[in-house]
């Protein structure tokens, strides 16, 4: 989350020819400066590897007050549902000034840059990480606005040697994708490190014990890794503009009555399952509205309840909606409550639960009862995205756990059962039901 930092101070360190960054990263949001690495002596010499406010990447060092590296690609990365594997390497051994530096993304190697400084000389050594001078990562030192919001995961660092991206990872030959290499063999150097391999750990896995410490805030681990992607709340489909997200996008705090926003993994097949938490409202009423979407809003009267092939499970009276018409249904809610959610798109039910108590007599696991709903594949929008929302009145703050264990930074407090073994949910999972992540869609 933001303010969140690690740091580590090298106790020595010499310039080099060779280094390599690689990073697994999550964005939560498409603003701000939001840095992976720095190491900042003074304005004169300093390392940087950051997104920029443009939402393009940048690789910078600067040695005796010069660019010797300033790489700023034309490429922009906005995307906030996926992981992507950033590596930077520099190599000053190389004939060719380009061959230099370079930026991989995901694999690829970038090509496109608005701004291209390579070292101008040959083998020429460069200052890295220096004795003395603190290595920060998810923050610029000094300026909140440049922390890191998301995910971070499998960081490693090569001091004077260079690898290229596909040590960190590999195309998987049945999606296409680019997929995590976790167990990178390479050398590290004096200052080389490996850490927050398969959780939220410190300690350098590399061999060299350069652990780091963390510098600020709460460093949560999640299940949401490179190598099983969990839905996340999409700031990008979120009506009101006001709206704002952290946690990496699992705490969605609304500004005004109506604002609302969707999940990031459209459902249209298989059976599905996560909870929502309401935390806290402003006004009177609680109303919290936890459901699905099968249309587009484009208006401000047309929450979650409004549309044909839209429900929502309503706080304040317990009743149901769709299509703008509310009825009797269930039980109310309020902060500290937890529903659940159950989607079955093979037999078009929804199921809500309070508590670990399915509503109106509803037996996912069983099939029966359950709110008939369109099918997927004739809704407007080909499936149902995870919908969550405060209705008139009211403007608060919701949590969600769509599998990674939390609400916000609380872990659950009794995980429930999950034949699927995907996620961590404080409840029951229905069986035959999953989390929403690339393991889930796989299953």
């Amino acid at each position: 989350m933001a303010t969140t930092y690690l740091t580590r101070t090298p106790s020595s360190g010499a310039a080099v020819q060779k280094a390599t960054f690689s990073f697994w990263v999550k964005k939560a949001n498409s603003g701000g400066t939001p840095n992976l690495f720095r190491m900042y002596t003074n304005a004169q010499q300093y390392v940087r590897i950051r997104f920029e406010s443009s939402n393009k990447m940048s690789f910078i060092i600067i040695n005796s007050d010069s660019y010797v590296v300033q790489l700023i690609t034309t490429q922009v990365f906005t995307d906030t549902s996926g992981w992507y594997n950033i590596v930077c390497n520099l190599d000053t051994t190389q004939s060719t000034a380009s061959d230099r530096a370079k930026i991989y993304v995901n694999g690829e190697r970038i090509t496109a840059y608005d701004t291209a400084t390579y070292p101008p000389t040959q083998n020429a050594n460069i200052t890295v990480t220096p004795s003395g001078t603190a290595n920060h990562i998810g923050t610029q030192v000094g300026d909140s606005a440049s922390y890191f919001e998301g995910c971070m995961s499998h960081i490693n660092f090569t001091d004077g040697h260079v690898y290229q991206a596909s040590e960190f990872g590999e195309t998987d030959s049945t999606t296409g994708e680019w997929k995590i290499n976790t167990s990178p063999s390479v050398t590290y150097g004096t200052n080389g490190f490996f850490i927050l391999k398969d959780g939220n750990s410190v300690t350098d896995q590399s061999g060299n014990s350069n652990n780091f410490s963390l510098g600020g805030g709460t460093l949560t681990k999640t299940e949401d890794c490179p190598d099983n992607n969990f839905a996340t709340l999409n700031p990008l489909n979120a009506y009101y503009t006001n709206s704002t997200f952290s946690n990496g996008n699992t705490t969605f705090a609304s500004g005004s009555s109506y604002s609302g926003t969707t999940a990031n993994i459209l459902l249209d097949t298989g059976k599905w399952y996560w909870e929502g938490k309401p935390i806290s409202k402003d006004g009177d009423g609680d109303n919290y509205v936890f459901g699905i979407q099968g249309q587009e809003a484009t208006a401000t009267n047309q929450f979650v309840g409004s549309q044909s092939t839209g429900w929502m499970y309503y706080g304040a009276t317990g009743q149901l909606y769709n299509n703008n018409s509310g009825a009797s249904w269930g039980d109310t809610f309020t902060a500290g409550d937890i529903i659940g959610v159950a989607l079955d798109c093979t037999n078009n039910k929804l199921y809500f639960s309070k508590n670990g108590v399915f509503q109106n007599s509803g037996n996912p696991s069983g099939g029966t009862g359950g709110i008939s709903i369109t099918a997927p594949a004739s809704v407007s929008l080909g499936g149902y995205y995870p919908s969550q929302t405060f209705w008139t009145g009211n403007s608060g703050t919701l949590s969600m756990n769509f599998g990674n264990g939390y609400f916000g930074t609380t872990a659950v407090t009794s995980a429930g059962t999950n034949a699927s073994g995907n996620g961590i949910f404080e409840y029951d999972v229905p069986t035959g039901y999953t989390a929403l992540s690339t393991k889930g869609l796989n299953l």
